[in-house]
């Protein structure tokens, strides 16, 4: 039977007492690990203005631990186009892949990763349609303005460097009939969406092939915990649905030492979850 290729996607989460920088440096040992383990990738978020979640410069820390590993990709999952000039992001992964051939990816998303006001301060401008900042990218990256179109004489750089492998993150199918979508394959998060949009019809009906990506491809991103049965999973599961919760209102994920009660409650046999044993 041929292995599944497993990756990771880190959130660099903080913890109650923890210091954000002390998590990026740590990040580092985590990379090395997922690399010894045999993970394919390693997935950097970015997310701004959280408190527990320290990924707010994945380019930066990109690099960083590409230098820090040997042989595992490292990619954005990803890079949020409302928030970045496709220029720039052309510039900026040109140059990682330069660094380090063969081993970055470039996962795209449609949110900004954080809240309206963030947004704004990231941004500071209503102009960021996603598909024509991704229509925009991919003319930088294949030299597809018109002739008489001002970027045309535009050379990102470096110019002897392709981007990196490109994935859109949660892209809802149908798209937009303008929106290339030659070079794009897609993640998910949830499982069961995931695997509906693996075997997504719209998805793959408006495939158009590219020497870039001859057939359609996905990944499935979901959330899995270990345990020796069911009863044991649901039990390790219970104190990261805590760290959840409290990610999502803002407030800085519970130290390990402070979760161990709850993982003693199991979840009710009525309530669905999305952990199993494996």
């Amino acid at each position: 039977m041929t292995p599944i290729p497993l990756s990771v996607l880190d959130l660099f989460p903080v913890g109650v007492g923890a210091k954000p920088s002390h998590v990026i440096r740590q990040s580092v040992e985590f990379a090395r690990l997922a690399e010894e383990l045999g993970f394919v990738r390693y997935w950097v978020a970015e997310h701004h203005n959280m408190p527990s979640i320290a990924t707010s410069a994945p380019e930066v820390l990109i690099a960083h631990l590409a230098n820090a590993t040997e042989r595992i990709r490292i990619g954005a999952g990803g890079i949020m186009l409302p928030n970045h000039t496709p220029l720039r992001v052309v510039e900026i992964f040109r140059t990682l892949e330069a660094l380090h051939p063969n081993r970055i990816d470039l996962g795209l998303g449609r949110a900004p990763g954080t809240d309206p006001v963030t947004a704004a301060a990231l941004h500071r401008s209503e102009d960021h349609d996603v598909d024509e900042r991704l229509a925009e990218l991919l003319a930088f990256e294949r030299g597809g303005f018109p002739a008489d179109h001002p970027f045309s004489r535009i050379t990102p750089m470096p110019s002897d460097v392709r981007l990196p492998p490109i994935w859109m993150l949660d892209r809802p199918w149908p798209a937009p009939q303008s929106l290339p979508r030659s070079a794009c394959a897609t993640p998910s998060r949830p499982l069961r969406d995931a695997l509906r949009a693996a075997s997504d019809p719209h998805y793959r009906a408006q495939f158009r092939p590219s020497p870039e990506l001859p057939e359609p491809r996905a990944i499935l991103a979901v959330t899995v915990v270990c345990g020796e049965d069911d009863e044991h999973a649901q039990r390790l599961a219970a104190p990261i649905r805590l760290a959840v919760v409290r990610t999502r209102t803002g407030r800085s994920a519970p130290s390990p030492q402070s979760m161990k009660p709850y993982a003693t409650a199991s979840r009710p046999k009525n309530k669905p979850s999305p952990t199993t044993s494996c």
